[in-house]
């Protein structure tokens, strides 16, 4: 038979009022507890669920910038197991050696407090126990009764909530220790300069007592009486035999002084970037309701690098204008853990931008980027490390690209053009290559190149013409130390390591040996200078002088340097060669030498003899067409041709006619002694560059005036000396000056004179000196690359 609901609840309301007239004693303390407990959920005691305050410490442990919480506080976040035991028996002893049994309060320890204040008309002792000084830490309260009453009530609930463990963790991290210094590992630092881990005994026992009396008894302010007070722990401790009589006695020597707490800070912009990933992060878990923010953000970075890092700017800051910035850093190239991280030159000084990080700052990055152009070209098989490049001007679809120096060098190898950073071979290259190929394979690699909005890659980014930061170049560096893998910096341990293919190992090795050694395969191998240092380096220049980079790899380290204006005001005369370049070789000589990293020769990487101007094996090479034989670095045994000259649509390999008796160019159709012979030419780009000996030798001679001159390769002319001429210098001068004109030809001239530049402008007539007798030419290209020349000589009277 069933009854209902409420049947069965009457029934068990008049079992339990039977059951408390039967035992009214139980049952009052029965509503005792009740109440206790509605209580304790109705105002249950302040535990913080987080610290607000924050701490980014170095990998050592070692704090870099701390923020306080909302009240003020600092305090370094720390748990049992990372304190010193001497100082958590020094605690246990003196404050509580009942904590690990009592339910949050000592009765006998209260008992014999009341009797003292009793007996003598003040405190004597406290009787309070560790969990109680939390409660006071946590909810300060008046020294009455009515507050000793709440103070114990609060020990209580806490003892209900909270393991032993977390009740001394509360203790070590909220432990008033005078001013804003809350814990013993703030303390520690802040008072001793050193990890709560490692104190002696003279230091725990100064530590355990401070948060008896915070303001009196602070060892930078009042050092007699904290030490009266440590010194009362060491006897104690000795007196209950924890501690030997000797090391009491070796601690009691210690005399006692301290340095104001002050603020410290390594690492400010990077402590900065932690702190606001850390929040944001602390915010999306409090949205989830997944957690709270915690107090320590631990990093990867290295003090002791660091600290130099730091104190090399700090040197060289005053040799700079008042305006102008720096940032560097250093990773570990295997491990992509940043170990030395400088935003600003002076943090403390807001002239200098102090708090704009120019580590991730997106600035122009000038030539850094002609290293990656190149490296595609050798997996490409476009080139070898010796392939003959034209230095020379040229104008591609209208961009007329000039070096820094304002000057031309002809023919180079790539190794040349990359070690002195010419811009017009990496302009031609890229124009071969293609520029927006080119930045999707840097994007891809993690190095992303912006550009203005609604613009598209063109030539001009390799020469800066875009933009992008310091983090992410020195993250593309590392692929040459890493076997052609490019990485993501990481600041935090627990960052995944993040890796891209930039280049082929082959091309790595390739490149970094350009850049260290300056690519000479047939030299021997450099070990480094006296040091033992050997650096793999590259400078940049942004236009205007607006930004200097210098960035390298060396040993298992990558390292980039920027120098500028976070506002991108100009800085005449600052480039990466002169101001970059030597902090990084500084920054490059104070790095620890640990262990290296692989430096093996990749199977793919071989080396060859190349002749030029071809640029083909000089095995495959007739010997009269070798002009000029170097030794090369090869990728896949892949040796490329000179590449494809611009203004003559034909083979290198050429066959002219010549008059042996006048040693003349002819042809059979006007001479019957025409002699065939077979010659091997240069980029017409770079005939202007050879001496007049060196062209009759290639068989670049003047034409016979009984033909027509049919070599013409642009539409200019040189006028003002007939080829062939005989000119003297005048009575009683030792140097003559010729007139010459230009005729025809666009934009700016370049005039030569024996293959070395003479001037520049975009005057059509120029005057030039000679100083020496002998056979000479001079030579006029303009923008767009046409050239013509004359041969002439220069007697002395």
């Amino acid at each position: 038979m069933a009854f209902p609901e409420s049947l069965h609840l009457g029934l068990q309301l008049r079992r339990a009022g039977r059951w408390l007239r039967a035992h009214p004693w139980r049952g009052g303390v029965a509503m005792l507890l009740s109440a206790l407990l509605i209580l304790d959920q109705i105002f249950p005691p302040p535990i913080p669920k987080d610290l607000p305050g924050m701490v980014v410490v170095a990998r050592d442990g070692t704090p870099l910038r701390g923020w306080p919480d909302g009240d003020g506080v600092w305090r370094y976040p720390v748990t049992p197991d990372q304190v010193s035991p001497k100082y958590l028996d020094a605690l246990m002893t003196y404050e509580d050696r009942w904590f690990e049994w009592h339910p949050g309060v000592n009765p006998v320890a209260l008992a014999r407090a009341a009797w003292q204040w009793g007996a003598h008309g003040h405190i004597v002792s406290g009787g309070s126990t560790l969990t109680m000084q939390v409660a006071r830490a946590l909810e300060p309260v008046p020294r009455t009764m009515r507050g000793k009453l709440r103070q114990i009530a609060r020990a209580i609930q806490l003892e209900m909530r909270l393991s032993k463990k977390e009740i001394l963790t509360l203790y070590l991290n909220h432990a008033p220790m005078g001013g804003i210094v809350e814990g013993v590992e703030m303390a520690s630092r802040s008072y001793l300069g050193k990890s709560a881990q490692s104190l002696s005994s003279a230091e725990a026992a100064l530590l355990v007592v401070l948060p008896q009396a915070p303001s009196r008894l602070r060892p930078d302010r009042h050092p007699e009486l904290a030490q009266q007070s440590r010194d009362k722990v060491l006897r104690r401790m000795a007196e209950l035999k924890h501690w030997t009589r000797a090391e009491v006695d070796d601690a009691l020597i210690e005399k006692v002084g301290a340095n104001p707490p002050r603020v410290s800070w390594l690492a400010p912009l990077a402590a900065e970037r932690l702190h606001q990933a850390a929040r944001a992060e602390a915010r999306q878990r409090t949205k989830k309701n997944s957690g709270t923010a915690i107090g320590i953000v631990r990093s990867t970075l290295d003090r002791e690098i660091q600290t130099t890092l730091e104190r090399m700017l700090a040197d060289k800051v005053n040799q700079l204008p008042r305006f102008v910035s720096m940032a560097a850093l250093v990773v570990d190239s295997k491990t992509m853990e940043v170990l030395g991280y400088a935003g600003s030159a002076d943090f403390s000084d807001p002239r200098r931008f102090s708090h704009v990080d120019m580590v991730r700052g997106i600035r122009s990055p000038g030539s850094t980027l002609k290293p990656f152009l190149y490296a595609m070209a050798l997996d490409d098989g476009v080139i070898h490390s010796e392939s003959l490049m034209a230095d020379t001007p040229q104008s591609f679809g209208g961009y007329d690209p000039g070096n820094f120096q304002a000057n031309f060098s002809g023919p180079v190898s790539v190794s040349e053009a990359l070690q002195r950073s010419l811009n017009v071979p990496a302009v031609d290259l890229l124009d071969r290559i293609g520029p927006t190929r080119f930045t999707a394979r840097l994007s891809s690699a993690g190095l992303r190149l912006r550009l203005p909005k609604d613009a598209s890659p063109n030539l001009s980014v390799i020469l800066g013409g875009a933009g992008t930061s310091l983090e992410e170049l020195v993250g593309a560096y590392r692929s040459l130390a890493m076997k052609g893998m490019a990485g993501v910096p990481r600041i935090t341990p627990d960052a995944p390591l993040k890796e891209s293919r930039m280049m082929s190992e082959g091309a790595a090795f390739i490149i970094r040996n350009i850049l260290e050694a300056g690519g000479h395969p047939d030299q021997p191998f450099v070990e480094g200078d006296a040091s033992g240092v050997r650096l793999a380096w590259k400078t940049g220049t942004s236009y205007g002088f607006r930004d200097a980079w210098a960035v390298g790899v060396s040993g298992r380290y990558t390292m980039g340097v920027w120098i500028g204006r976070p506002d991108g005001t100009p800085n005449p005369g600052f480039f990466g060669a002169n101001i970059a370049a030597p902090l990084l070789h500084q920054i490059a000589y104070a790095m620890p030498r640990g262990e290296g990293l692989p430096r093996d020769m990749p199977k793919e990487v071989t080396t060859a003899q190349i002749c030029w101007p071809l640029g083909v094996a000089a095995s495959l090479t007739k010997p009269e067409h070798c002009h000029a034989k170097r030794s090369a670095w090869v990728l896949r045994d892949t040796i490329p041709p000179t590449l494809p000259d611009r203004l003559r649509a034909r083979s290198l390999v050429e066959t002219i006619w010549m008059n042996p008796t006048t040693q003349m160019r002819t042809m059979p159709s006007c001479d019957s002694k025409a002699e065939q012979r077979e010659v091997a030419r240069w980029p017409a780009l770079l005939e202007a560059w050879l001496t007049p000996t060196r062209k009759h030798e290639l068989g670049l001679l003047a034409w016979s005036p009984n033909c027509p001159q049919v070599n013409s390769v642009g539409s200019i002319r040189l006028m003002g000396v007939k080829p062939g001429s005989r000119l003297r210098t005048a009575p009683g001068q030792n140097s003559l000056s010729v007139s010459v004109d230009a005729v025809g030809g666009t934009g700016q001239h370049y005039w030569l004179l024996d293959g070395k530049q003479s001037a520049a402008g975009i005057k059509k007539r120029q005057t030039i000196n000679i100083a020496d007798a002998g056979s000479h030419s001079i030579t006029v290209i303009d923008a767009a690359g046409h050239v013509d020349s004359v041969s002439f000589t220069v007697d002395k009277k």
